[in-house]
């Protein structure tokens, strides 16, 4: 793990988160023919439950995530992204999430990634995430794979 990545909550309307944002936006469409846009439009700044970081090697961004209440118990992680493969942002914003997911009561966390992203699938099951039935808009998605993990 990176010593010298710091994470930062932020709103993901401030400039900064918005430019990491759509970074991956066009990651995601280039790799997948989708942005992901449209999975993060109900979010809430004055709700709690609602997390949004971005991660900081000195002070230039390279990372973001965030969760959402699924319900009073589960949170998904929706937006997890890393500019620099293999450094270690990824597992420290994850780490980052599931403890503040803790911390806000979430027992549960869970998340959707597409069947072709193999390497984020590899991702989060190195770090205790099962393959569970897609839930949600999800459902029916065949292109869509959704994982969890107990917090407990």
């Amino acid at each position: 793990m990176n010593k010298n990545i710091s994470i930062k909550i932020c709103n993901p309307n401030e400039k900064e988160a918005l430019e990491i944002i759509e970074q991956l936006s066009i990651n995601l469409f280039s790799r997948f023919g989708s942005d992901g846009k449209n999975s993060f439009t109900d979010w809430k700044n004055d709700d709690l439950k609602f997390v949004f970081v971005v991660a900081k090697i000195n002070n230039k961004i390279v990372g973001c995530g965030a969760i959402r209440p699924i319900d009073e118990n589960t949170g998904e992680i929706k937006r997890m992204y890393a500019t620099l493969p293999r450094k270690g942002i990824g597992q420290t914003i994850l780490n980052f999430l599931e403890s503040k997911a803790k911390d806000i009561g979430y027992s549960n966390l869970i998340l959707e990634t597409r069947v072709k992203n193999n390497e984020a699938i590899q991702f989060y099951k190195n770090k205790g995430y099962e393959v569970i039935p897609n839930y949600g808009k999800y459902i029916d998605r065949p292109e869509a794979i959704c994982l969890g993990k107990s917090l407990t």
